[in-house]
């Protein structure tokens, strides 16, 4: 326990997900003093990292968000070998519909080398019968799944093995700057004192640093994805996007397009993307919004042939979203910000523990579009 004088340390991460452990994990690799703070129990729910399932995928049209899901997969297998644990499976990914979004995904793919080919619907329907296809299809072979509670524990004990201490149920109340290597970090139970703080709380963002550091203005909204039972064996889905034409029916119908992938044991899990009610991350009813919830059904009826829509089991998780869908990754003083992942970080986690470790250490910065300021 924090004692009266606040503890010593290098570096306090507030925020056991997936994002705060990978940080956890990179600092304390460097041989750096490192407390990690989750103000949950381990296992909680009240985030964005919980759950059996996260898509991985190089497939972005820009050569940043590649190179760093590379670097992301790079790591995740080193995980993987050093905690014992099955994290990343590569099921292949595809991408379909009428926006003209995957032609340009489709030429970052090919500038970048990373293998990708386009398939004719009749050619999609054959590999991935449970998938209805009207247009042609982009295929990227090395997109998968990540096991997303297995990766955050396996983030929290590879930090663990390299020396950091783990702290769940343990709530920051207040951040104290005291100068620039400098920072006192306050608890319940008493307060740590560290020459840096990486804040990793994403919906949290705005209550713990938002006086601290310029943030963008953040979205929190309550996203309702749902399993829905497969017909056709788990096994043999790929991760999927479906990205309607601007204006057309479907894209009003579905909230532009979905995302789904395979939930070994819990069946098919298909969501629509960003487009939940705005929450309180404290406030959260975790109920599915009547209208969405329906609507993901007759997405599932009409385009998903290897799923039951009559039997699903609705999810909730939040969304953290900037105006433009890009990642927080900034310093002001001694104050390390990561927020903002609007819904697709996960698979980036071990690369962004780097990119935060480098910050907390050196101050390097990553690409400028990752700024408080863009």
């Amino acid at each position: 326990m924090p004692a009266g004088a606040a503890d010593a340390v290098d570096v306090v991460v507030v925020g056991g997900g997936v994002t705060g452990s990978a940080a956890a994990w990179q600092l304390a690799r460097r041989g750096l003093a490192v407390v990690l703070l989750e103000r949950f129990p381990a296992g909680h729910t009240n985030g964005a990292s919980h759950g059996a399932s996260r898509i991985f995928r190089l497939s972005y049209p820009d050569p940043v968000h590649i190179e760093l899901a590379r670097e992301a997969g790079r790591l995740w297998r080193e995980l993987e070998e050093l905690t014992g644990t099955r994290l990343l499976t590569v099921t292949g990914g595809v991408d379909h519909g009428g926006h003209p979004d995957l032609s340009e995904l489709a030429d970052g793919l090919a500038a970048a080398g990373v293998p990708h080919r386009w398939l004719t619907p009749a050619e999609a329907a054959e590999r991935w019968p449970g998938i209805r296809f009207d247009t042609r299809a982009l295929f990227h072979p090395d997109s998968g799944r990540l096991h997303a509670d297995r990766s955050v524990d396996a983030l929290q004990a590879a930090a663990g093995k390299s020396g950091a201490l783990v702290r769940h149920s343990t709530p920051a109340t207040a951040i104290e700057v005291l100068g620039e290597d400098a920072v006192l970090v306050h608890t319940d139970g008493g307060a740590y004192r560290a020459r840096r703080v990486v804040a990793a709380v994403n919906g949290w963002a705005g209550k713990l640093v938002g006086g601290l550091a310029p943030l963008p203005p953040l979205r929190v909204t309550q996203e309702q994805p749902a399993h829905f039972a497969a017909r056709e064996p788990e096994d043999g889905w790929p991760s999927f996007g479906h990205r309607f034409a601007e204006g057309s029916a479907a894209a009003g119908a579905f909230y532009g397009g979905i995302y789904g992938l395979a939930t070994p044991g819990e069946g098919i899990k298909v969501g629509f993307h960003g487009v939940g009610p705005e929450v309180d991350p404290d406030r959260r009813d975790f109920a599915p919004e009547p209208g969405q919830l329906a609507a993901l059904r007759e997405y599932a009826r009409r385009w998903l042939p290897g799923v039951d829509p009559d039997a699903f089991a609705p999810i909730s998780c939040t969304y953290t979203t900037t105006p433009d869908a890009t990642f927080v990754l900034d310093r002001r003083g001694p104050v390390v910000v990561a927020t903002g992942f609007s819904g697709h970080g996960f698979k980036f986690a071990p690369a962004i523990g780097r990119v935060l470790a480098d910050l907390a250490v050196d101050g390097t910065r990553p690409d400028r579009r990752f700024a408080f300021t863009r």
